[in-house]
């Protein structure tokens, strides 16, 4: 039987996920996911597979802590969300905000800084489909 690598990889994230939250007893989830590996795989793959596995008994990296900047850009893009007024007010606040967060990420930690440009993604989408609606204004009065 051949290694079934997509059923192993959803076993896998299913097994991470319980272990994450308390939910099963890691050296349990461990054997689920070994009777999951042919024998007669390709070693590469059981080893890849084996290495997986073992990890799962690695305590899960801390979250990370963010700096000030971070939380700062995050209250810029936050309030740039909220808005209000007319279209082209919407777009003026956006393009201020996103000017203020590359500035923001001009000043931090060069491991902090294109997470905090990241922000600005979702703003220019939504700067995008306010210059250029996807959708009618003002949908037509249904007829009768």
């Amino acid at each position: 039987m051949p290694f079934d690598i997509a059923k192993f990889n959803s076993a896998y994230v299913g097994a991470r996920f319980r272990i994450e939250d308390g939910e099963v007893d890691v050296a349990a989830e461990q054997a689920r996911l070994r009777e999951l590996l042919p024998e007669d795989s390709a070693t590469e793959d059981l080893q890849w597979a084996e290495d997986l596995i073992d990890a799962l008994a690695d305590p899960p990296a801390p979250p990370r802590e963010w700096s000030a900047l971070y939380h700062e850009a995050g209250a810029v893009a936050n309030a740039a969300y909220q808005a209000a007024g007319t279209a082209k007010e919407k777009i003026a606040a956006i393009e201020q905000a996103r000017r203020e967060i590359f500035a923001i990420a001009d000043r931090a930690a060069d491991d902090e800084a294109p997470h905090i440009r990241a922000m600005t993604r979702s703003l220019e989408h939504i700067e995008d489909a306010l210059r250029n609606p996807n959708w009618p204004a003002d949908p037509p009065a249904p007829t009768a």
